[in-house]
């Protein structure tokens, strides 16, 4: 059994997410619900719940005003937010899950089920934690990203991505080292979150950090050649765009 608190500020929002949250979330139980970030905080220490349904604009704060009140604690959480571009950017750096309001039933059962599978095995304390650090930034340029595997979250420097390869729904990073991470989510969601000066979709399969390109192969359709040693094929339509980018290097 999860044990849950939704902190909110907006009187609707709050009720209609803990009804949704006790109608379609088998297994999680909300056992307060918190109007803004001083009773937030009061509820989490009293109840030590396991998830959080976080607001992130509130009158009298932020929920990472929240966070940083309540550091060390092992919980996970879940944002819920209207609109706000650079905290969305930072979550899905920490690797944690967001609801955008208003909040869509399949989205939310999605979210809980991620909370859920990994209860067992990993804490979102270093999580939370480096979401905090990312968010003191003023710009979006993260120098580390997160990244989910089975059993741990691995944090990664950005530079240190070779490459990463489509596998299915899945993500294989290669990485400085001869290391490989096999992340839970498409190809395309990396190519939208890591920097666009750096990385560039060279074929359906494969995005590439231009830093990592070591030679460009004629033969065929062509190849780029990366720091590992990996030759890499380049799409026909990716081709003309790759090449552009290897002559400003």
């Amino acid at each position: 059994m999860i044990r849950a608190v939704i902190v909110e500020d907006e009187p609707q929002s709050r009720e209609l997410l803990a009804a949704l949250v006790a109608k379609n979330c088998a297994g999680v139980t909300v056992v307060e619900t918190a109007i803004n970030v001083e009773t937030g905080v009061e509820a989490i220490k009293k109840h030590q719940p396991d998830l959080v349904f976080l607001d992130i604009s509130m009158p009298d704060g932020t929920g990472f005003d929240l966070l940083g009140k309540i550091q060390n604690q092992k919980l996970d959480v879940i944002f819920t937010t209207a609109t706000d571009k650079h905290a969305i950017k930072a979550i899905k750096y920490s690797a944690l899950d967001y609801l955008l309001k208003p909040i869509d039933v399949e989205e939310l059962i999605a979210a809980v089920n991620k909370v859920q599978e990994k209860k067992s095995s990993v804490s979102g304390v270093e999580n939370l934690a480096f979401l905090l650090q990312n968010l003191q930034q003023k710009n979006d340029n993260y120098s580390k990203i997160t990244l989910p595997t089975g059993n741990a979250y691995e944090i990664v420097n950005i530079p240190d991505i070779i490459r990463c390869e489509a596998e299915g729904s899945y993500t294989n990073f290669y990485l400085n080292g001869n290391k490989k991470i096999m992340v839970s989510a498409s190809l395309k969601h990396y190519e939208d979150l890591l920097p666009e000066k750096d990385f560039i979709r060279v074929h359906h399969h494969h995005l590439i950090n231009m830093n990592h390109v070591i030679r460009f192969l004629k033969v065929d359709g062509g190849y780029a050649v990366m720091s590992d040693g990996t030759q890499v094929e380049l799409s026909r339509r990716k081709k003309d765009a790759f090449l552009e980018r290897l002559n400003k290097l």
